[in-house]
């Protein structure tokens, strides 16, 4: 008996123990949370932008979580984007790799990191992030040659 109390109270507890979100409105680029975290493509600095486009595309359709660098540094892990049916990594995720957005939504942070839930796409800038002019395309292959 005492078992089943101390579950039905643990269960009434669940509740209160999840995450409650902030809602936020963030400027930041979307990005390939693969690249940019693991530095297999190489800095920071070179996997955003225009440099890093094509392969961010290809790594969002394969199911490599987005995220949204925003103005001040921070990765938001993008867990749901407003007009897509499925989670990260829809056609509407993937129209905007390396756009630079402005986004509503809701705001959880757990475990040291940062999630959003867009609610709304305010603006979208295209690529403001002329980094192909620097790094060339990241990785070299991401365009594959015409010829």
């Amino acid at each position: 008996m005492r078992l089943l109390l101390s579950l039905f109270l643990s269960a009434l507890a669940l509740p209160a123990l999840a995450a409650e979100g902030t809602r936020i409105q963030v400027k930041g680029e979307i990005i390939d949370t693969w690249c940019y975290y693991s530095g297999v493509m190489g800095g920071p600095d070179s996997v955003v932008g225009s440099a890093h486009h094509t392969c961010a595309l290809w790594c969002s359709a394969g199911g490599i979580p987005v995220g949204m660098l925003a103005e001040d540094g921070t990765v938001y892990m993008i867990l749901k984007m407003a007009g897509d049916e499925n989670a990260n990594g829809g056609d509407t995720i993937l129209k905007m790799a390396a756009h630079t957005v402005e986004v509503d939504g809701m705001h959880y942070t757990r475990d040291g990191l940062d999630y959003l839930v867009v609610s709304d796409v305010v603006s979208d800038l295209d690529i403001q992030n002329k980094t192909h002019e620097d790094y060339g395309n990241v990785p070299s292959f991401s365009i594959p040659d015409p010829n």
